[in-house]
């Protein structure tokens, strides 16, 4: 019986597809990317025509040995990753992986891409196979290579010249100075004021009106025409003896048209403003919708593919949406032609079309009981906006009434729902939206009709600062910049999290200081490469090398040619001369305005000392130009979103031990605020405990600094082996002991509060999860001893082990390449290093011996 494999990416969707297929096909997850670039330097070398090596991981090689295994014995190898860059690039490291294997032979191959998790959809694609889109592949492949190059060139760069720094990526780095870029805008920010007035006019026999004052003298008011109270007080006594009459009314009709069905982020932006996901999560509850949830004991996939930037459905998709729509609403809410959206993305190419359903007819309502709420929640948010994109236009009647009040004019305006079309389905939301007097529904009045005053408001405004980005409104101002695609906005958001380069408060984003600095050092080192419409042009050339209009490694040349420039044209560099800069372009932010309006750059300790920048192993910090003489040193980075104190040699008392009579002390130095108790004996060091990550140091009492400085503590002894589990508190935050094995808690109140079952019960589960070496290749017996030759994963990569004797593999060797032949002859080198070791200590210990023992005979 003849066999076809077909490979996906998730088991999910391989689980899924394998009910559609019959007993001729198989279909097995590659679990994502099978191989990356390994994390270290020499991955792509640029001297070498941008050669690159890959390399899989544990997991992945084992993996990979069980598909080659399963296409060995196969008639016809299926590739059915997503149908996007990604997905292709999947499919073109399998078959590279597979050549080099062997598995290929005899076996036919075919790719096939489809939109949706349907059989439909599936049997459709496997009747129409193609070749792997290798202008794909190579647009993938220049930009892995370019976010390699960036990142592993760019960040140890950082690490040299900006100590505590984490990292910088291409578009990582541009996006971050979006949100540093807003935050500077704000400090910078200047409120002015202004008022408005409004006046309530009632007509002869409606319900009274609300009216704001728009001219003054017959001249149009401007915004900040009434600068102050005491001008608004002035207009208001002049309204208040005026009469008011309609001097012009306005009845216009409105229409509001439906937004397009969801792209990658407009679908990320909606689900952040209207459920209150984060990126990530909503492009993993999305994954398992396409992927296919059970309904009633079958898998079925339930919306198109999620990462894309078209905004178009299939025609097939129009046509179910209105059908839908002729079912459930009644014929107005049709419109007579279907609708045609195109696209304002730069290049949209990422899939075939925009995120839909994939039956109409499976409502919320009827899914929402297979699913899980925030699966739910999603689905009908896709559900209701691919829907609404079909149906007519809302209708409204927009009013403005003109108002006369003597020399002055008013003006009301509002408007009424006539007809609400698609909104009786979906509104969409706005970051930050301020609803004025615009759905307010006006009285019936006539031209030359006189009304009543009742009332005069002035109310007093500032203006406000921008505000700071949301997730939704960042991958919106990105994707208008063009910087970045689809599948890349989560993951950058993530990174910038990750590496705490920002932080996350009620769902807006703000730039910590390690944040800041990167940035401004970027910004005036490496301008050219974190600017918006570089980074844009960037990313339009891999758009054309993904529809096969530019040669690749081209792109690449041309690029590294002025960024290595850049990277060697620094490298003589100073620290200190890095902070100079700095100190003048983040000299705003770290040096704040003094209270006394005296020098900011003026040492508060010492006096004639200078603050500037300073780096040390946790980062950077501000210090005195007069160390070490004078030790002021002051936290650059903020706590919990405050403004870390300017301490320097200064203290605060807690107040006594109350056994010891010693006095705790809270201080400030260089890596932070730290909790101290004085010894109580000259020259014996005083005890100190750094303040655990999110105590606010302004908090600290007493009885909390007392607890810090009594860890560890000792939880209870280990019931197996007697020794002491402890909690404790350290670099990477809190956590249990035992013997040697370390286990992290999740909240530094832990360490006080974890019971001994608690604690042990962390340490076996910590104790299960280590494992032996992964054996990625049984190679079988060695030929001189009949012992096992075998291939594992190890903490520094892939290695040959035989008996006590380990051999690295070579650089970029596939461990599943790799003979006996070969593995026998790096175990015969590494064996030959053992004994030539240990012949050079061995007379390092003996020569001070017998010198030793000569000089006894003589002296004796």
């Amino acid at each position: 019986m003849p066999m076809n494999i077909v490979i996906v990416e998730s088991p999910a969707k391989a689980r899924t597809i394998n009910k559609y297929l019959g007993k001729d096909y198989e279909v097995v997850a590659s679990y994502g990317h099978i191989r990356d670039l390994p994390s270290k330097d020499g991955s792509v070398k640029p001297d070498e025509d941008f050669a690159m090596t890959w390399q899989a991981d544990a997991k992945s090689a084992k993996r990979l040995s069980e598909i080659a295994r399963l296409v060995k014995g196969a008639d016809k190898l299926i590739l059915a990753t997503d149908p996007d860059r990604e997905g292709e690039a999947i499919s073109w490291h399998l078959l590279e992986v597979l050549k080099k294997k062997r598995a290929l032979k005899d076996v036919k191959i075919e790719r096939v891409a489809f939109n949706a998790v349907t059989k439909a959809a599936i049997l459709d694609a496997l009747a129409h196979p193609r070749k792997i889109d290798a202008s794909l592949v190579d647009a993938y492949l220049a930009r892995r290579a370019l976010d390699y190059l960036v990142g592993f060139t760019l960040s140890p760069v950082l690490w040299r010249k900006l100590p505590g720094s984490r990292s910088a990526g291409r578009v990582q780095s541009v996006a971050l100075r979006l949100v540093c870029n807003r935050e500077t805008e704000i400090e910078s920010f200047k409120s002015r004021e202004y008022w408005t007035i409004r006046a309530a006019l009632k007509p002869a026999s409606e319900n009274a009106l609300t009216a704001r004052l728009v001219t003054l003298d017959g001249e149009k008011l401007d915004k900040f025409a009434i600068p102050d109270e005491i001008r608004a007080r002035e207009l208001e006594a002049a309204l208040g003896q005026a009469e008011f009459t309609v001097s012009d009314l306005k009845k216009k009709p409105q229409k509001r048209n439906p937004m397009p069905p969801f792209t990658t982020s407009t679908l990320q932006q909606e689900a952040s403003r209207k459920l209150g996901f984060s990126s990530q999560q909503t492009m993993r509850i999305a994954q398992q919708l396409y992927e296919g949830v059970s309904i009633n004991g079958e898998t079925q996939g339930l919306i198109t593919y999620m990462r894309t930037d078209a905004v178009q459905m299939a025609p097939e998709g129009v046509a179910a949406c209105r059908n839908a729509i002729a079912a459930n609403y009644d014929n107005r809410y049709l419109p007579p032609a279907p609708r045609n959206y195109k696209t304002k993305a730069k290049n949209a190419q990422e899939a075939h079309e925009a995120i839909r359903p994939n039956d109409f007819d499976r409502k919320p309502k009827e899914v929402s009981r297979f699913l899980d709420q925030e699966q739910a929640k999603l689905y009908t948010l896709i559900w209701n906006r691919a829907v609404a994109s079909q149906m007519s236009s809302a209708e409204f009647e927009r009013t403005i009434i003109e108002i006369a009040a003597g020399r002055h004019g008013l003006r009301a305006t509002g408007q009424v729902l006539v007809f609400d079309g698609f909104l009786t389905l979906y509104q969409e939301s706005r970051d930050d939206d301020k609803n004025g007097d615009e759905d307010m529904r006006l009285p019936k009045v006539s031209a030359g009709e006189r009304l009543e005053l009742q009332k005069l408001d002035c109310n007093q405004h500032f203006t406000e600062p921008p505000p700071r980005y949301t997730e939704a409104s960042l991958i919106k101002r990105m994707e208008e910049l063009g910087i970045g695609r689809p599948s890349t906005y989560t993951s950058t958001l993530t990174v910038l999290r990750d590496r705490e380069y920002v932080r996350l408060e009620k769902r807006r984003l703000i730039p910590e200081d390690k944040g800041r600095l990167v940035t401004a050092f970027l910004e005036n080192y490496f301008d050219k490469y974190v600017e918006f419409d570089f980074t844009a042009d960037l990313e339009e050339k891999l758009d054309k090398i993904s529809n096969g209009d530019a040669q690749w490694k081209q792109v690449l040349r041309e690029f590294w040619h002025d960024f290595i420039k850049t990277v060697e044209g620094i490298s003589d560099l100073r620290v200190s001369e890095v902070l100079d800069t700095l100190n003048e372009a983040m000299g705003d932010h770290v040096f704040p305005p003094r209270e006394d309006g005296g020098d900011v750059r003026q040492c508060p300790s010492c006096e004639d000392g200078r603050l500037s920048l300073k780096v040390g192993r946790f980062g950077a910090f501000v210090g005195c130009s007069n160390y070490p003489e004078c030790r002021f040193t002051r936290q650059l980075v903020t706590i919990n979103g405050k403004d870390a104190p300017a301490q320097g040699n200064g203290e605060r008392e807690l107040g006594a031990d109350p056994e010891t009579g010693n006095m705790v002390k809270q201080l400030t130095g260089r890596f932070g605020p730290y909790v101290q108790m004085d010894s109580g004996v000259e020259g014996e060091k005083p005890k100190r405990a750094s303040l655990p990550k999110g105590i606010d140091p302004s908090e600290v009492d007493l009885e909390l600094a007392l607890k810090l400085l009594s860890l560890p503590r000792e939880i209870g002894l280990h019931p197996e082996t007697g020794q002491p589990v402890t909690a404790a508190i350290g670099r990477y935050g809190p956590y249990v002991h035992h013997d040697k094995t370390y286990v992290n808690l999740k909240s530094w109140e832990d360490v006080f509060t974890t019971g001994l079952n608690h604690a042990v019960a962390l340490i076996a589960d910590k104790a299960k999860s280590r494992s032996a070496p992964v054996a990625l290749k049984e190679l079988g017996a060695h030929p001189e001893d009949g012992e096992p030759v075998r291939i594992l994963d190890g903490r520094y990569g892939p290695y040959v082990k035989h008996l006590r004797t380990n051999a690295s593999l070579p650089r970029g060797t596939e461990p599943e390449s790799v003979t006996m032949e070969q593995a026998v002859e790096l175990l015969a080198a590494r064996a030959k290093k053992k004994p030539a070791a240990k012949r050079k200590k061995a007379p390092a210990k003996k020569k001070p011996a017998a010198r030793k023992k000569t000089a006894t005979k003589k002296k004796a």
